[in-house]
């Protein structure tokens, strides 16, 4: 899977997820300072899944009908430290395939997951 990791992702789990084979591009590094609908844009001309911790993604993917269509996986979860960061963020990704398209809210007992809408509305 081809991950579009959000400026605010913590370091530890872009690393993990590169070694476990995902091909992941961090804002901090290659975008830095780039605005939401300039990492939405990218993540869609890219065909990537936007990782972030930001819940800003989900009202600009429906309210504003940005495209999103390569899906946006937010994380709500106890972050304690870097190291538990990595191993829970890598497993939820491990854990299921279907990302593309949806828009899903990692949680500690749970993930939902909604459809995005597959162009802009006007």
């Amino acid at each position: 899977m081809n991950i579009l990791a959000n400026e605010n992702f913590p370091l530890p789990a872009v690393e993990a997820l590169r070694a476990a084979g995902y091909d992941v591009v961090w804002v901090r590094t290659d975008m830095p300072g780039a605005s939401d609908e300039q990492v939405l844009g990218r993540a869609q001309a890219e065909g990537r899944v936007v990782a972030t911790l930001d819940k800003d993604f989900g009202e600009l993917a429906f309210r504003w009908g940005l495209p999103a269509g390569c899906g946006i996986v937010l994380f709500r979860l106890e972050l304690p430290d870097p190291e538990t960061a990595a191993k829970r963020i890598k497993e939820a990704l491990d854990s299921r395939e279907d990302w593309t398209g949806t828009f899903a809210v990692v949680e500690q007992q749970r993930i939902r997951l909604r459809a995005l809408p597959a162009k802009r509305e006007s």
